[in-house]
């Protein structure tokens, strides 16, 4: 159902609609506000803050925002730049000097639009042997970006979301203010604005007050608590409330905490080196939805899903927070749009006709790999980060409906599909399982670089891959793809930040080599030991 923006009634049971999943005391769920030309016009709580004490969620209720906080944290170098402490154009090590030195230069900049190159490092960790779930420190964090000198990519070349980027960054800030995150971002954004709930929230084992419990599915299909094992800062670490994000986009709206400068550099969207506009600027997505402009963030952490955008041009603010790595809150957002505001919106593509596309892809000349799983409006398109819902782009289009990614696919009939990544052109083909020849990889091999070993072994026709470190160690089934590509089973090893996730890395086999990657860590080659 599409409503136009004067439909108050059939918009309110719509809007519930979506949400009745998460409904009942028997399930956590997710807070929504929907803002129309200043107004509010839907507010509601579904589901339980507390499945053990039958809290039910409400607009005061505390929830991580997860990746929301990047925007805050080049929101507080903005302010740290304009008193002449940092500059964006400056080369990251000249404020990190931990830092390795990268074959080409990489600047703030590139950290706060997601350009850097900068391999991930909640991707990075798992193979390590350090679950997401277990403890770890900031400083084993540091120590695994710094153990790689080498770039998924050249920087400004390619938009490629990466923590790494905002984890340096806020240990930058502290560094140049003498002051931890959080009391930079009470002292000079929180208390100014009024934002009395919100603020960093370092590890999940906090108590805070009205604090909700934070869940994902467990393997019996109930609902678990979910935590990670880490301390996060200004990648991902702040928790908020519904009332607290209105003030904040109520601001990139009309500033009054930052100058309309700042706020503006927020949105200014990134140019890429060859001349194509990323849809995410500095700490904001600018991706537009149906030809409407868009300012705002997602954010996903252990148990928590969350997205505030504006609708600059529509005067429209929506705000999702989910305690459930269940609910696509980036997604569920622009469907409360449609049902807002759909009669100002450009009309919505059809579907692309995907029957029969279920199946795995790799790009040619490659090992990036996708899947896609479903059928019609239910399909997935799925990566080593989970998967999510796509959006028709046009006739026989489709991108994944997410934040910071621009990749757009054509459909090639049924062997595989055309693609456009950040302004290049990329084929995919359909993967033809085939097993490859194990005496190619069984055995000990050893990373070039970053202290990785890797050992392959054979139990009849099954593989694994045993990855090792100076922190611990972990364990994968291998199941071939093609004779040269290896996927790792994610079923068996560290569930990571993906719920769900059908696979952990891929492994391309060279002649002399393995080449391991995954969506945001990119060609750590491996040579016999």
């Amino acid at each position: 159902m599409t409503a136009t923006s004067g439909d108050a009634a059939p918009r309110e049971a719509s809007i519930d609609a979506l949400f009745a999943p998460w409904l009942g005391a028997g399930t956590p769920g997710a807070v929504v506000g929907v803002s129309l030309a200043g107004r509010v016009v839907h507010e509601a709580g579904y589901g339980m803050a507390s499945l053990a004490h039958g809290v039910p969620l409400d607009r005061r209720s505390v929830i991580r925002i997860g990746s929301q906080t990047k925007q805050f944290c080049v929101l507080l170098a903005l302010m740290l730049a304009a008193e002449g402490r940092l500059d964006l154009d400056d080369e990251v090590q000249r404020h990190a000097p931990w830092l390795p030195r990268f074959a080409q230069r990489v600047t703030l900049r590139h950290l706060v639009t997601n350009t850097s190159g900068l391999r991930d490092f909640l991707g990075l960790l798992p193979l390590y042997g350090v679950p997401l779930a277990a403890g770890s420190t900031r400083a084993d964090s540091r120590a695994v970006i710094a153990a790689h000198p080498e770039l998924n990519f050249a920087p400004g070349s390619e938009l490629l979301y990466s923590n790494s980027g905002f984890l340096i960054l806020s240990e930058i800030l502290e560094s140049i203010s003498g002051r931890g995150f959080d009391d930079l971002l009470q002292e000079r954004i929180c208390r100014p604005l009024g934002m009395r709930d919100t603020r960093l929230m370092t590890w999940d084992s906090a108590v805070l007050e009205r604090l909700a419990g934070h869940h994902t599915r467990g393997p019996d299909g109930a609902w678990h608590r979910a935590h990670w094992g880490l301390p996060l800062g200004g990648e991902g670490g702040m928790v908020s409330t519904l009332d607290d994000l209105r003030i904040w986009l109520a601001n990139l709206k009309r500033p009054t905490v930052g100058t309309p400068a700042m706020i503006a550099q927020l949105a200014a969207p990134a140019t890429l080196t060859n001349g194509t506009p990323s849809p995410y600027a500095h700490g904001l997505l600018v991706a537009p939805y149906r030809g409407a402009a868009t300012i705002g963030h997602s954010g996903g952490v252990a148990g928590g899903r969350s997205e505030s955008v504006r609708f600059p041009d529509l005067d429209l603010d929506v705000i999702v927070i989910a305690n459930c790595d269940a609910i696509p809150a980036f997604s569920m957002a622009r469907r409360i749009a449609d049902l807002c505001v759909g009669d100002r919106l450009r009309p919505a593509p059809p579907a692309p006709a995907l029957d029969g596309a279920d199946g795995f892809y790799r790009q040619e000349d490659g090992e990036d790999v996708f899947a896609l799983h479903g059928r019609g409006e239910a399909m997935q398109f799925q990566t080593t980060l989970g998967a999510v819902p796509f959006r028709a782009t046009g006739p026989d289009r489709f991108a994944p409906e997410k934040g910071a990614i621009d990749f757009e696919l054509m459909a090639r009939g049924r062997d595989g599909f055309d693609a456009r990544w950040c302004g290049t052109a990329r084929r995919y083909r359909r993967i033809v399982l085939a097993a490859g020849d194990a005496r190619e990889v069984v055995g000990r091999w050893r990373a070039t670089t970053g202290g990785l070993d890797a050992e392959i072994e054979a139990d009849g026709p099954a593989l694994h891959i045993r990855l090792g470190s100076v922190f611990g160690a972990t364990r994968w089934p291998l199941l071939w793809a093609e004779r040269d590509l290896l996927i790792a089973d994610a079923g068996a090893g560290d569930p990571g930040c993906a719920p769900g996730r059908p696979w952990a890395f891929v492994l391309r086999v060279e002649p002399d080599a393995l080449v391991l990657s995954t969506e945001r860590v990119r060609a750590i080659r491996f040579r016999r030991a």
